[in-house]
């Protein structure tokens, strides 16, 4: 058997979510920036994605980071985020994991008690503090990219719940952020499958009534997910983030959070150097704190601090061939959804 191409990766969950690390055997992407690379994966050769997230080497409900040497010299590694339906700008979760991964394969030096870790990604520069402990990442916290609500209450007209509102927010991507109650429906994991069709389809309903572009970022211009947002009696957050092709994230989603952090500023409910809890959907947890704010494009944008916790369980090798029948992957519907077409 030949193995002279593959790609290896880390296999790693972050509160359950997994993202996956790609670390060696990947193909160079051009463009002089990260943003500019991932622009490239979505719209001009997309090979790699659809390989390493499609069956029958994937599954829909993880995520593959693409690590990478960074373009910014203030940076120790970049990374852009696969999934199934494009490359990403921005995750907290699978930045936890990209972070564990490089400290505990040893790719950037451990040292106890805490390691920064600077990555470069398509949404900006993002600073990672690794609290770490008998060669181990015990937890660790992102200083994420500056967050900003730019509706609070938008109104969007659907057929199946009347009109509902959302915050449009980013937080290192755009979210239409939803309380659950609207849909008559609370973030449990019995009501999984409904949540998820329910975000896909007010996804597309976004798409066609609410246009964002980011003020700095090029090619950000998408609402690239929908999170139901609940409250707990305990004062945390429930959140369920919704991703194509259907279905939820396990995590309680860091830049969702982060996107969520930014309505409350934008409400007043919450100040500088105030934190709350994110719990997602099966009980992990996350802590965003809005450790300062600044000001883009005219939003008043709170500077996010999200802290979780990843764990690497494995190791994965991909065979690379030209004879693979399939190398461009696929997608059914009996696992991926009736949105599985609309994946390409």
């Amino acid at each position: 058997m030949n193995w002279e191409r593959s790609i290896d990766l880390l296999q790693v969950h972050c509160q359950g979510e997994i993202g996956k690390v790609i670390v060696g055997g990947a193909p160079e992407i051009p463009g002089a920036t990260m943003l500019d690379k991932m622009n490239h994966i979505n719209a001009l050769d997309d090979s790699l994605r659809r390989f390493v997230t499609f069956e029958p080497r994937a599954s829909v409900a993880m995520s593959v980071n693409l690590l990478i040497e960074p373009a910014r010299s203030d940076a120790d590694a970049g990374f852009i985020v696969l999934q199934a339906d494009r490359a990403h700008p921005m995750s907290g979760s699978n930045c936890i994991c990209v972070v564990t991964a490089l400290l505990e394969s040893g790719r950037i030096p451990m040292l106890e008690p805490e390691t920064i870790v600077r990555l470069d990604t398509p949404a900006g520069l993002i600073v990672a503090r690794a609290v770490c402990s008998g060669g181990r990442c015990v937890s660790v916290s992102l200083d994420n990219v500056p967050s900003f609500a730019e509706h609070l209450d938008h109104p969007v007209d659907t057929p199946r719940w009347g009109r509902i509102r959302a915050d449009i927010a980013f937080g290192g991507v755009y979210y239409g952020i939803v309380d659950v109650g609207q849909i008559g429906m609370e973030i449990a994991p019995a009501n999984a499958r409904y949540l998820a069709e329910a975000g896909i389809e007010l996804k597309s309903l976004l798409a066609e009534q609410v246009a964002v572009k980011h003020p700095t970022l090029s090619g950000i211009d998408e609402i690239a997910y929908v999170m139901f947002r609940g409250r707990e009696p305990d004062g945390a957050i429930r959140t369920c983030t919704t991703l194509k092709p259907g279905r939820v994230d396990r995590s309680p989603c860091g830049t969702g959070s982060s996107a969520n952090l930014a309505t409350l500023l934008a409400r007043g409910e919450i100040s500088v150097s105030d934190r709350c809890i994110s719990r997602s959907i099966i009980g992990g947890e996350f802590v965003a704190e809005a450790i300062g704010e600044t000001d883009i494009g005219g939003h008043r944008a709170v500077l996010p601090r999200i802290t979780g916790q990843g764990w690497v369980y494995g190791r994965e090798q991909l065979r690379l061939s030209d004879e693979d029948p399939f190398k461009g992957g696929f997608a059914l519907s009996d696992s991926w959804g009736p949105q599985v077409g609309e994946l390409g």
